[in-house]
């Protein structure tokens, strides 16, 4: 839409105008499970009551003005025009049933319905700019409402704090969701304090600037040179136009826990990471056996939240312009390696190895280096390169991996207990997307 600049406007961020890009052009899609039916006049009652809706990304129309730059204009919002309501029951095709002819679907078929509705907006469902950038689908005949975000309001820790906000202890009608605490940093005092500390943190900052320097330079050359061999999940230029396939498959965190301490001081990011690694290794070894080389490195691209505070934020704090955990697109980018070991029967073999190259990873500044240089290109070459570095970054890998952890105990939105919350993006080009979205319902 383009319009005359008025004084009230507010130019789009950095982030949010690459976001806007055709190449990277993404939209954020949060299925909510409900464990009851939808009703429809609660629902519109909490988007009217909502912090969401008070939020100016929420009620801004994206305007561009004579020049070409983008603009957000605060508009009066019709909920009628946000809320999609699906009545039909779908297929696992996405198809439209019958009603007349009567249908029985156990769980399993009404998740794979979902998930193929919401594989066929990654697609083909742009959102409009006729309105601000989000629209809530109701699935009434599967208790399910699908959140289409568009990236450019925020990162996933943004909209998933802002969701929370809106959401209630099943336990207490009245209360927020509890988050998981923050880390806290041991310091130690004085008396702790010798040549041999000396001493570590000296080898601890060399390093910490070592490895910064080694991944910042890896990530420079895959942005512009370096790709990953050709495997059968190898994507490219295209393959984001491509019709998309959307499964789900769940994992006891109870399970993650007793694998996790098999190894000592391994995370459940840790063991997320090794699953995939083992489970890429075993699809490849049955779809192409006897073809790639022992050791064949598979690249995947992951989201990390720049913010002080790691996790969900609180949504007064992100809302204040003036404080570091901002809203917004507040994320860095790391390559993550992986390899492919042929017939490996030990899958905490593959734990071993993913912790020991996550360790690195976080010992480095690389995540702060990619949003600063992703930054400095928006500023110096405007988003059409810095668009051009991200879809060839995207090109040269493999796969994404992204991870938002939620509350520590069963939820409600809108008055209904929620069964499940999922979370993927519209298509990249490449052929695997990972959502591994490890919330506690």
């Amino acid at each position: 839409m383009v319009c005359p600049e008025t004084s009230s406007d507010e130019p789009l961020t950095p982030a949010g105008r690459l976001f806007l890009q055709p190449e990277t052009d993404l939209v954020i899609h949060c299925i909510i499970r409900g464990k009851n039916p939808a009703d429809m006049d609660a629902i519109k009652s909490a988007i009217k009551s909502s912090l969401m809706v008070q939020h100016p990304r929420f009620c801004s129309l994206l305007v561009r003005d004579k020049n070409g730059f983008e603009h957000w204009r605060k508009t009066p919002i019709d909920i009628g025009q946000h809320v999609i309501v699906v009545n039909n029951r779908l297929d696992e095709s996405g198809n439209f049933i019958d009603q007349t002819q009567g249908s029985s679907s156990t769980e399993e078929d009404d998740e794979a319905a979902v998930n193929q509705y919401v594989a066929d907006l990654s697609v083909s469902s742009p959102l409009s700019t006729d309105k601000p950038l989000w629209e809530l689908h109701v699935l009434t005949a599967h208790k399910c409402a699908v959140f289409r975000i568009h990236h450019s309001l925020g990162d996933g820790i943004s909209l998933m704090s802002m969701l929370m906000a809106n959401c209630r202890r099943a336990d207490d009608a009245e209360a927020l969701p509890r988050m998981v605490p923050d880390k806290k940093t041991v310091i130690k005092g004085e008396k702790g304090r010798d040549w041999f500390w000396l001493f570590g943190v000296l080898w601890w900052f060399l390093k910490m600037v070592v490895f910064t320097l080694l991944f910042s330079m890896e990530f420079v050359l895959r942005s512009l040179l370096v790709s990953d061999e050709k495997t059968a999940i190898t994507g490219g230029d295209g393959v984001e136009l491509w019709p998309r396939k959307l499964a789900t498959a769940k994992f006891l965190l109870d399970d993650m826990k007793l694998i996790k301490r098999a190894v000592p001081d391994t995370t459940i990011n840790d063991v997320l990471l090794g699953m995939v690694s083992s489970g890429l290794s075993r699809y490849l070894d049955h779809r192409t056996p006897n073809v790639l080389h022992e050791g064949l490195r598979i690249t995947g691209v992951a989201m990390v939240n720049i913010r002080p505070h790691p996790g969900l934020q609180d949504l007064s704090k992100l809302m204040k312009s003036n404080t570091k955990a901002r809203w917004g697109n507040k994320f860095g980018v790391i390559l993550i390696p992986v390899y492919y070991h042929k017939g490996g029967n030990d899958p905490l073999e593959y734990l071993k190895r993913a912790k020991a190259m996550v360790d690195k990873k976080k010992h480095s500044l690389e995540a702060y280096f990619s949003y600063k240089i992703g930054d400095l290109v928006m500023s110096l070459l405007g988003p059409k390169y810095a668009c051009m570095l991200n879809y060839k970054l995207l090109c040269n890998t493999t796969f994404t991996l992204s991870n938002v952890a939620g509350p520590l105990e069963e939820i409600s939105l809108a008055g209904n207990p929620l069964s499940s919350i999922k979370v993927n993006t519209s298509s990249l080009p490449q052929v695997l997307c990972n959502n591994l979205s490890l919330i506690v319902i």
